[in-house]
């Protein structure tokens, strides 16, 4: 009896460009999983364990690297325009997935005691919640964090404690004209809504 095994062939990342509400940080979407967890990587040493993220810094416009788990968001240095990179990093990415077809794992590539308190990394750890904050954490994914990461960005919540609660950004919501406005307007807008007087103040966790 003969049995025809077919060879299963990994299929390719495609990859496409997309803005943010930050000018400074553009969005490389893809079709396929990039990443176990979210990560910002704010220098080329702490990408250093990371090697596309590390090849990024070599391009002298790449401030900083937002990686998440189907996408790529990237900070650029001031002084150059988007319509100039956006092609040569769209392809520079997708070349590159496509090479080592591989996701990102950082429980292997990256020291969390070491990236969750580097000033030039922010992996932000997965916190355990209860009462008041575990439902506050609970809405944050359920409303806030779709709408952040189709901006290129992400949200946790890092404390709640007498009626204020610290979020952390990351990728393009760090650093974005209008991400004070959203907290304002959108998140402690919506937390008021859902518990009241038991929200005072919404703001960022700028460590």
């Amino acid at each position: 009896m003969l049995v025809f095994l077919s060879k299963i062939q990994i299929m390719n990342y495609s990859l496409y460009a997309e803005s943010t509400p930050n000018p400074e940080v553009m969005k490389f979407v893809s079709n396929r999983m990039i990443a176990d967890k979210n990560v910002e990587l704010l220098s080329a040493e702490s990408a250093k364990n990371i090697t596309i993220a590390r090849e990024l810094f070599n391009f002298p416009f790449v401030k900083s690297v937002f990686l998440s788990s189907n996408f790529i968001s990237i900070t650029k240095t001031e002084n150059i325009k988007w319509e100039n990179i956006a092609m040569q990093l769209r392809i520079f990415i997708l070349d590159f997935l496509n090479k080592s077809k591989t996701v990102i794992n950082y429980t292997e590539n990256i020291d969390e005691t070491t990236t969750s308190t580097s000033s030039n990394n922010k992996s932000v750890l997965k916190k355990e919640f209860e009462g008041d904050a575990k439902e506050i954490e609970q809405i944050l994914e359920e409303y806030i964090k779709p709408a952040v990461e189709s901006d290129g960005g992400s949200i946790t919540l890092d404390s709640f404690e007498n009626g204020i609660v610290t979020v952390n950004l990351s990728g393009a919501c760090s650093g974005c004209p209008s991400s004070t406005i959203t907290l304002k307007q959108g998140i402690e807008s919506l937390l008021k809504q859902k518990l009241g007087d038991k929200v005072q103040e919404v703001i960022a966790n700028d460590a």
